[in-house]
């Protein structure tokens, strides 16, 4: 009886669907708990947001491969900030930044939980990526810091990925805008509005 070879790992890579770069293929290392937001799940967050992308600041909290920053990057976002906490992954988005000739990304290597508290060179985003492994219990404790600390402009947008048995809680002046369930998966699109107009 012949013994099966064990399976191996195999790198991958994400594909940008639409703008400056589109058509391009960057690599992925492939790194436990990795999901890469399928090419389905992005082409219906990026027509939610077509016309919010231009000029936007972008914080990609839980990067991992860097897929939706570098989407928003080929839409023509201003900016774009990666946080990333395997060394692995985060050395990938750099390294795919360079293949870009990108002068408007930075990757942080860190814990997106560590870095939302204790940051002292803080910016305003006006988009927010917020896709965390899933069953870990991250997206509350996330939002509320994106809330609480200051990271948010008055009608800052923020999109939600998580598992969809979870039941997260999100902050009051938070207006739904878009919801879509694909899978075992549920998107929402959020708007912040300022309580201090209201």
């Amino acid at each position: 009886m012949k013994k099966r070879k064990p399976q191996t790992r195999t790198d991958g890579h994400i594909r940008i669907i639409s703008g400056k770069f589109k058509g391009r293929k960057l690599p992925v290392k492939d790194v436990e708990g990795l999901r890469p937001t399928t090419d389905r799940v992005k082409e219906t967050v990026f027509n939610w947001l077509m016309a919010d992308t231009r000029d936007a600041d972008v914080l990609d909290c839980f990067a991992g491969s860097g897929s939706l920053g570098f989407e928003s990057l080929s839409r023509f976002a201003n900016h774009a900030t990666f946080i990333e906490l395997d060394k692995t992954a985060a050395a990938q988005i750099k390294q795919n930044i360079q293949t870009l000739a990108l002068d408007n990304a930075q990757v942080i290597n860190s814990n997106a939980l560590d870095y939302l508290s204790n940051n002292s060179q803080q910016r305003n985003f006006d988009i927010v990526y917020l896709d965390p492994p899933f069953r870990k219990n991250l997206v509350s404790p996330c939002c509320e810091l994106l809330e609480s600390a200051g990271w948010l402009n008055h009608d800052s947008l923020i999109y939600v990925e998580f598992e969809k048995e979870a039941q997260p809680n999100f902050p009051a002046n938070w207006q739904l805008l878009k919801e879509k369930k694909a899978g075992q998966v549920s998107c929402m699109l959020f708007r912040r509005t300022d309580i201090s107009a209201s």
